[in-house]
């Protein structure tokens, strides 16, 4: 059953301190997604587009119908609660909808000259899509994903723990009795 549910023994790590600097990244990609989906989702609906209209109507650049409108506000709306709640949280939530909004467009563009294209997508939203995807996925997973993490990061420390309290305890004799530096062939 573990198997199943882990298919690959990979997961993210769901340790950050409350008052950690990435947790402001994580917001601020969040947020400023979620408010530029909001922001088309409404004008979208201010233009009065048919719900599933696929006439060809356009807000900043891309098309857009009612659905798409929609769609648009409550993503944006859960991205900004992923703003308000911050933390790992909000990493998460940039990382699981990046790969959403990613598979989106490979769906969408599946899909543009089709009956089925209910959204209305053109090749500008696909991209436009596929955009969103990447830096929300960026946001995301800044600072928590990576070969090269800073041992003093949290997410380095929760994968690595015998060697985050080896470091710990070299810091904490080098503080009491600081080491005076080896020179090699020289004399003070």
């Amino acid at each position: 059953m573990a198997r199943v549910l882990h298919p690959v023994n990979a997961q993210l790590d769901d340790h950050l301190p409350t008052d950690h600097k990435l947790g402001q990244v994580y917001r601020v990609g969040a947020g400023l997604t979620g408010l530029l989906l909001v922001v088309f989702g409404i004008l979208g609906l201010v233009n009065q587009i048919g719900f599933f209209d696929t006439g060809g109507d356009t807000v900043l650049a891309l098309n857009t119908n009612g659905a798409l409108s929609v769609l648009s506000i409550c993503i944006g709306a859960l991205l900004i609660y992923g703003m308000v709640v911050g933390g790992t949280f909000a990493s998460t939530l940039n990382i699981v909808l990046g790969v959403l909004f990613i598979a989106s467009g490979f769906v969408n563009l599946a899909l543009l000259d089709t009956e089925l294209n209910f959204l209305a997508f053109k090749i500008q939203n696909v991209l436009f899509s596929f955009v969103v995807g990447v830096m929300l996925m960026w946001f995301g997973m800044y600072g928590r994903v990576g070969s090269a993490l800073p041992h003093d990061n949290p997410y380095w420390r929760a994968r690595h723990p015998e060697q985050a309290a080896r470091e710990d305890r070299a810091r904490r004799v080098q503080g009491r009795a600081p080491v005076t530096p080896v020179m090699h062939g020289r004399c003070p």
